[in-house]
C-alpha cells in the first residue's frame, strides 16, 4: 500500500506501541482486500459489547498508550447508575465488569454515549464524509439514508479506525461498488415502523447484494430505516440499499442501478410477511412475563407514543424501553418519564438487552416489536413472541397476548 507519511510514522510506532498495532491492522485489512491507499476518517462509532473479548481488547489497547485520533460514539452495554438506583444490580461481578469496559473506552478518549442508533441524535454523518461505523443497524443507515460512505466494519476495526484516523479504500468507498445490484418489489402494504422490521427479516429471499427497494411508501420514517437496516443484518449481512425516490443516491431506478440491469428481481408480498414471522416468533395466545422495546434503541417520538396510547393505563407487566441518554433526557424534561414509570413503564438509558444485567428475566417469556431484540436475548435463556408495537403496549396491560 502507498502510505503517507504520518501513515507510515503510525506503523513505525512514532506514536506509540498502541497507535502502530492499530495500523498494523488497518494496513492488513486494506491489503486483503486489494486497497491501494489509505484514507482519512472524520467520524466513527465502535459497536462495544461489554463481553469478554471486547474488553479485552479495549483494555489491551488502553494499557499500550493509544488515544483515539477521531472520538468514536459508543454502543451500549448497560447504564450503571440506574440499575444501581433502583437496586436491580444481583451480581456484583456484572457490575465490576461493566465498569471495567468503561474506563477502558474512557481511555482510550472515546465518546461514552452508549448508543447502538448514533446515525439518528448523536453522530450524523453528511453526504459524502468517509466514517467508521459498526453495529448492525448503523453501517446501512449511514451508508444509505445519509449517504455517507463507510464498509460494513467490526468493532475492532472501528476502534482501530478511531485511533489512527484511517481506513483502507475498498468497497463502498467507491462510486461503483454503491450501485444496487437486487430489485426487491415489495407489494406488501407498508403501514407502521413494525412492517419494515418484517421487511429486513426477509434477507434470505433478498440474498446477497444492495437491495434497491421499490412499492414503498414515498414517506420512509427514521424509525422505518432504522428497522430495515437493522433487521437486513439480523437476517443477512448488508452493507446499504437502496429506496427509489428516497434514499439519495436512488432518484430513479437507472442511478440506483448506476444503468445497468438487476442481477435478478424479488417479489416481497403479504404472505412473505406473515411466513417470516411464524418463522422468527414464540406462538401467541398466552401470558407474558414482561415487554421489552428498543433493540435498536427507541427515539423520543416511540416513547411520547408509548405513554400516549398508555393514557395513564397502569400494567399488569413491566415494560422496559431501552433508549439513548439524549431521549432519556428529554423524556424526563417532558414529563412523561416519571409518569410512565409509575405505571410500569421504565425509560432507560444507555443499555442493551443482550447484557448479563437482565438475567433476572432468564426463562420468562417476552414480548417485543423487534426481531433482533428477540433473536440476541436467546442465549441468556430469554425467549419472546414479536407483535406490532401496539398489540405490544395492549398486552402489557391485560398480560396475555393473542
Amino acid at each position: 500500500m502507498k502510505l503517507t507519511q504520518d501513515q507510515q510514522d503510525l506503523l513505525d510506532g512514532k506514536y506509540g506501541p498502541g497507535a502502530q498495532l492499530a495500523m498494523k491492522v488497518q494496513v492488513a485489512v486494506g491489503e486483503s482486500f486489494g486497497a491501494e491507499r489509505m484514507v482519512p476518517i472524520t467520524r466513527a462509532h465502535v459497536a462495544l459489547s461489554n463481553q469478554d473479548a471486547d474488553q479485552w481488547l479495549a483494555e489491551k489497547m488502553a494499557n499500550l498508550g493509544a488515544k483515539c485520533r477521531i472520538s468514536p460514539t459508543v454502543n451500549p452495554g448497560w447504564c450503571l447508575p440506574y440499575f444501581r438506583e433502583k437496586g436491580m444490580v444481583q451480581d456484583e461481578e456484572d457490575y465490576k465488569f461493566m465498569e471495567r469496559t468503561h474506563n477502558a473506552y474512557k481511555k482510550l478518549g472515546a465518546t461514552l454515549s452508549y448508543n447502538c442508533t448514533p446515525y439518528i441524535d448523536t453522530n450524523v454523518p453528511n453526504f459524502g464524509e468517509i466514517v467508521a461505523y459498526s453495529e448492525s443497524s448503523a453501517t446501512p443507515y449511514v451508508n444509505s439514508v445519509w449517504g455517507a460512505r463507510s464498509n460494513r466494519e467490526g468493532a475492532n476495526s472501528a476502534l482501530f479506525a478511531s485511533i489512527t484516523g484511517y481506513v483502507p479504500e475498498y468497497g463502498l468507498l467507491f462510486d461503483e461498488n454503491r450501485k444496487g445490484t437486487i430489485l426487491v418489489e415489495v407489494e406488501a402494504e407498508m403501514k407502521t415502523p413494525y412492517d419494515y422490521h418484517l421487511l429486513g427479516m426477509c434477507g434470505k429471499k433478498i440474498g446477497h447484494g444492495i437491495p434497491v427497494f421499490v412499492g414503498l411508501p414515498k414517506h420512509v420514517s427514521s424509525e422505518d430505516h432504522r428497522n430495515l437496516g437493522a433487521q437486513l443484518n439480523t437476517s443477512g449481512a448488508y452493507d446499504m440499499y437502496h429506496i427509489v425516490g428516497v434514499t439519495p443516491e436512488a432518484p430513479d431506478l437507472e442511478t440506483a442501478f448506476g444503468g445497468k440491469e438487476p442481477q435478478r428481481k424479488v417479489v416481497i408480498t403479504e404472505e412473505d410477511l406473515k411466513a417470516v414471522h411464524k418463522e422468527i416468533s414464540l406462538e401467541g395466545n398466552r401470558e407474558i412475563d414482561f415487554v421489552m422495546f428498543g433493540c435498536p434503541h427507541f427515539t423520543l417520538k416511540e416513547c411520547l407514543h408509548i405513554h400516549e396510547r398508555l393514557n395513564g393505563r397502569k400494567l399488569s407487566k413491566e415494560m422496559y424501553i431501552l433508549v439513548s441518554s439524549h431521549v432519556k433526557n428529554m423524556a424526563e424534561i417532558m414529563g412523561i418519564d416519571e409518569e410512565m414509570d409509575a405505571l410500569g413503564a421504565h425509560i432507560i438509558p444507555a443499555t442493551c438487552p443482550d447484557q448479563p444485567i437482565w438475567k433476572f428475566l432468564e426463562g420468562k417469556i417476552g414480548l417485543t416489536e423487534s426481531p433482533k431484540c428477540a433473536y440476541y436475548p436467546q442465549r441468556r435463556g430469554i425467549n419472546f413472541v414479536i407483535r406490532d408495537l401496539d398489540t405490544c403496549i395492549e398486552s402489557a396491560v391485560t398480560g396475555e397476548v393473542e
